[in-house]
């Protein structure tokens, strides 16, 4: 009888640990792929949601479901945008500057990373970059704390401008756990990056980002 649970319990952690041995190769291979994965719709923060409410002509307009191919020039531009806003706007928590933990809005010289990043977004349109494939991305940084970032979808993949960082890296290449971002087909609408954030209940108030 020993003997035969002995080989029971064997063979239930041999299952155990090919579980965990899938798990960890379907992590690695969506880590390695330049291509986010999205699970499903959730919901979009709060400082987000707000931002629209007051200027709801940057959250109204239908999106394609396009990836941009980008050229060198375009880089370029991108590359520079990225560099001169992190160099001209201060950065700033908004309990500092509003007297409020979250308030979104396009910067002047001073704001948190999502300032930053509305200010990025809005200056690669004006310059002929597609709205549909600029996204605004909620992470976790390398400390586990909010943080809130631009994608850049290409096809040839997905490309992270951050306020952190002069360089555009690839989004595998930030160091950064990503929970969200918004869809190809509306602003408004966003999407999970992580399983567990792929219900209404699982999502932040608010990124709580720097």
């Amino acid at each position: 009888m020993k003997t035969t649970r002995g080989a029971l319990a064997i063979l239930v952690i041999g299952q155990l640990l090919h579980l965990v041995s899938l798990t960890a190769m379907a992590h690695a291979g969506q880590v390695s792929s330049p291509f986010e994965r999205e699970y499903g719709e959730t919901l979009p923060p709060i400082g987000f949601v707000e931002f629209c409410r007051r200027q709801p002509e940057n959250c109204q307009r239908e999106r394609k479901h396009t990836r941009f191919y980008m050229t060198d020039e375009k880089w370029e531009l991108v590359r520079s945008i990225n560099s001169k806003v992190n160099g001209a706007i201060a950065p700033i928590e908004d309990e500092d500057l509003y007297g409020v933990p979250e308030y979104w809005t396009l910067p002047t010289d001073a704001g948190d990373c999502e300032d930053i990043m509305l200010l990025k977004k809005s200056m690669l349109e004006a310059q002929g970059i597609p709205e549909e494939s600029l996204r605004i991305t909620v992470v976790l940084d390398e400390n586990g704390k909010g943080h809130a970032v631009l994608t850049l979808v290409t096809t040839s993949g997905d490309y992270v401008l951050d306020n952190r960082r002069s360089d555009v890296r690839l989004w595998s290449s930030t160091g950064y756990t990503f929970l969200k971002r918004q869809t190809a087909h509306s602003p408004q609408k966003w999407v999970a990056l992580e399983p567990s954030e792929a219900t209404p209940h699982s999502a932040s108030a608010g990124t709580g980002s720097h």
